[in-house]
């Protein structure tokens, strides 16, 4: 049965993957369906992004505009929501707080925490990817989203695509690296950002902080590029994949990977 893992490295520009000079990135373009155009949600802002992904709609349908949680008006149910009544096994591994309201109560098998700002964020992403992997490998959930928080520290620390900031790529794609060599053959793997950034700055409808990298990656699977795409289409891509029926008020439809 198909399984997925939904990665996402907060703040990470499409033009960082060649410029930050991993040679996992070119291995992981290698057998990924992807595209470098893909478009997220205003305001560019991380909570109203990851909102919008899990949740399938506008940071105007969601009501989430900062990176402070407020309940919905209009609730609508959220990928893990969908998941969990459909039978399937979730599980969460993050390094910014802000994120334990993606999923509603009892809708995770499993739920891992490391503070990015107690432990810095380039430490807390190497354990939460360490805790990702042992999870993976034991339980197999049926979906598990893993959270890198790096990036965006870099960017807004020392600036956008500046060296540093390029040194958290690199770093981001040694743990994905480390998760895919690692994960059973029937994990899809998805990449992506929540955003882009500009200057030490982003939450701006400038191209550099709307446009995301979308990544499809499988172990055998071959290189193609995807037409675009949303932040608000990996919820239903997920759930077909996994042969759930998408919530009937998610706006995004699923990519063709």
């Amino acid at each position: 049965m198909k399984k997925v893992l939904l990665i996402l490295v907060d703040g990470m520009r499409p033009d960082s993957l060649a410029a930050c000079g991993n040679p996992f990135v070119g291995e992981m373009l290698a057998h990924s369906r992807y595209t470098l155009e893909g478009r997220t949600v205003m305001p560019s802002v991380t909570l109203p992004c990851h909102m919008s992904l899990f949740h399938s709609v506008t940071p105007e349908r969601h009501g989430i505009l900062t990176n402070t949680y407020v309940p919905q008006v209009r609730p609508v149910r959220g990928l893990c929501e969908v998941l969990k009544a459909a039978g399937r096994r979730c599980a969460f591994f993050y390094n910014w707080e802000e994120l334990k309201d993606l999923s509603r109560p009892d809708s995770l098998a499993f739920a891992a925490f490391v503070s990015g700002h107690a432990y810095t964020y380039e430490k807390a992403c190497s354990r939460t990817t360490d805790l990702a992997i042992d999870y993976l490998v034991s339980d197999r959930p049926d979906f598990a989203f893993l959270y890198l928080g790096w990036t965006d520290e870099a960017g807004h620390g020392y600036g956008w695509m500046g060296d540093e900031y390029l040194r958290s790529v690199s770093g981001s794609f040694d743990q994905i690296r480390r998760v895919c060599e690692t994960i059973p053959d029937e994990y899809t793997v998805f990449l992506t950002a929540d955003h882009g950034g500009h200057g030490r700055s982003h939450g701006s409808d400038m191209p550099e902080d709307m446009t995301i990298p979308i990544l499809c990656w499988e172990k055998n699977g071959e290189s193609r590029e995807l037409p675009g795409g949303n932040i608000i289409d990996l919820a239903p891509t997920i759930t077909s994949l996994l042969g759930v029926a998408p919530d009937p008020d998610w706006e995004g439809t699923p990519l063709a990977i």
